[in-house]
């Protein structure tokens, strides 16, 4: 009887991944727009109920969190996707590109992680590990591919992109972005024994 109610189960946990992630998506989209955006008009365009929406996120700042952290992490898994199937160079300046949308997502919704994590006893904002260990990767697969000059660290690449932490992201941000990391990119490249 135990594996029939296991395979019974198993579409109910894919359905709920499914219902997490939709959720998020839509939080995303609507909290970017406007940090005071409900709860319920959230699960309403996600196509959930309020049950399954508070089983997921029991309150505001568990959701705002954790679309920060899922965010963060997918901007960093995409680091090894690239590697796999670009040459370093273009793995990096492609990243980039995911880096800056992220950026662009994080500045609209600074207003509700700040509201998440300012109150007494709220949860801190995550860290940005993650995306720093894929600069770090990139950094070294290109060092040794001998496309950017050596000895960068992830705090100097850092430092240099932050532009994208000053553009406004309710503006046509993606072509002076571009501009940007062509820039950061070509100085990355000067000095590079390979080129």
């Amino acid at each position: 009887m135990q594996p029939k109610r296991d395979a019974k189960d198993a579409p109910l946990r894919s359905d709920a991944q499914r219902n997490r992630e939709r959720i998020l998506e839509v939080a995303l989209a609507e909290l970017t727009r406007s940090a005071d955006t409900p709860l319920s008009v959230i699960a309403k365009k996600a196509g959930v109920g309020q049950g399954t929406f508070y089983r997921n996120f029991p309150h505001r700042e568990a959701l705002v969190l954790e679309i920060y952290r899922h965010e963060m992490q997918q901007v960093a898994d995409s680091a090894v996707e690239l590697l796999e199937s670009r040459e370093p160079d273009q793995a990096l300046r492609e990243w980039m590109d995911h880096l800056a949308r992220f950026a662009m997502a994080k500045a609209g919704l600074a207003d509700a992680i700040r509201q998440a994590t300012s109150t007494p006893g709220s949860p801190a904002k995550p860290g940005h590990t993650p995306v720093t260990a894929a600069v770090e990767l990139l950094l070294r697969a290109n060092e040794e591919a001998g496309t950017i000059r050596p000895g960068v660290t992830p705090e100097d690449f850092v430092l240099a992109i932050a532009g994208l932490w000053q553009m406004d992201p309710h503006s046509d941000w993606r072509p002076r972005a571009a501009r940007l990391l062509d820039l950061v990119m070509d100085g990355l490249r000067a000095g590079a024994p390979g080129h």
